[in-house]
């Protein structure tokens, strides 16, 4: 009996050890080997590149939408609309909502390490003095006014009826308008694309920055050309 049951703990024991030592499996990687849980990435570099990098550039630049390597677009808008964009989206354009509570996959303290890591990486020299820019959002203004704007301060590059000229593509390109809310029309208008060469609101005349009134008017010219492109919504007001 006494050898029976020096056997069984004896299996028992080793069996304990086996189980133990399960996390030592060769080829099993340490606890500090494994790669973190989607949800546990804070880096900023690493969010930017899995969620950002496409549309906005791999340093923030020459993407297909908004450079967010840009000072003046980074004084421009209020750290909480850069929060809510990214958080929440913009119904009717191609910026997605990436907060899990909007359907996305990051998590809010996520969504804070991108916007300080934007603002923290790309931000920290404001090239203007907040005073001294025009209003980040604002209602647009008069179409008939923005017209004459358009044809003295955007046509030399964007072409007469805004189809394309030497130095700009299409800005009144249906599918183009289709894209992009007002509000971002309207910071195109203020920060410009300095990464591919269009100055901000300051370089459009020389000696002559648009005034907060002409931004506002030159913005509704481009809204009432909008038109409806099948298989689009209409384009969200914000963002």
């Amino acid at each position: 009996m006494r050898t029976r049951a020096t056997l069984t703990a004896g299996i028992t024991m080793m069996l304990g050890v086996t189980l133990l030592g399960c996390d030592r499996l060769p080829g099993k990687p340490r606890l500090s080997e494994r790669a973190p849980l989607p949800s546990q990435v804070m880096a900023f570099g690493r969010l930017y590149d899995a969620n950002c990098a496409a549309c906005h550039g791999a340093d923030g630049r020459l993407g297909a939408s908004r450079p967010l390597n840009d000072p003046v677009y980074l004084a421009l808008i209020p750290r909480e609309q850069m929060r809510n964009v990214i958080a929440t989206g913009v119904p009717g354009t191609l910026q997605p909502a990436f907060a899990a509570s909007a359907g996305g996959t990051l998590i809010d303290a996520q969504i804070d390490a991108l916007v300080s890591g934007v603002l923290d990486t790309w931000g920290k020299a404001p090239p203007v003095r907040a005073a001294d820019l025009p209003p980040y959002a604002a209602a647009a203004g008069d179409a008939s006014r923005g017209k004459a704007v358009y044809a003295a301060a955007c046509a030399g590059c964007h072409g007469p009826e805004g189809k394309g000229g030497p130095k700009g593509g299409a800005v009144t390109d249906a599918s183009y308008l289709a894209l992009v809310s007002d509000q971002y029309l309207r910071t195109t208008v203020i920060a410009g694309r300095t990464d591919l060469g269009m100055p901000d609101w300051r370089g459009y005349s020389p000696g002559q920055p648009l005034t907060a009134q002409q931004i506002s008017d030159v913005v509704a010219w481009l809204i009432a050309q909008r038109r409806p492109v099948p298989g689009r919504p209409v384009s969200a007001k914000e963002g």
